[in-house]
């Protein structure tokens, strides 16, 4: 009887020995050459960008008189520059060091 399973075991489709095909050859297609490169850099512009003149200026001394604002406020004891601005003096001398950052991004 065991030898009978094993002989119905190998009839099983994991087992069945599948015809040789006939060999043949394939050929592939050759793949296409890229006619153009990968990476084409974009032109560079004839005329070089050149600051105003008066931008470097603007921004040095926003920045200046922003933080010398800020450090005079805080060297006065909260009197000078302007005693009647209290805490406002604060938001004027970043108002000047946040003029003289937007100055800097124009500047090439």
């Amino acid at each position: 009887m065991a030898a009978s399973i094993a002989a119905s075991s190998r009839t099983n489709y994991a087992y069945r020995v599948r015809p040789k095909q006939a060999e043949q050859e394939t050929t592939v297609p050759k793949s296409r050459v890229r006619s153009k490169a990968v990476y084409t850099p974009p032109p560079r512009s004839s005329k070089a960008k050149v600051s105003p003149p008066w931008l470097v200026p603007a921004m040095l001394g926003s920045l200046i008189v922003g933080l010398a604002w800020i450090v005079i406020f805080y060297v006065s004891s909260q009197d000078l520059p302007v005693k009647a601005f209290g805490q406002g003096n604060l938001v004027v001398g970043f108002a000047f060091l946040v003029a003289g950052v937007v100055l800097s991004t124009k500047w090439h």
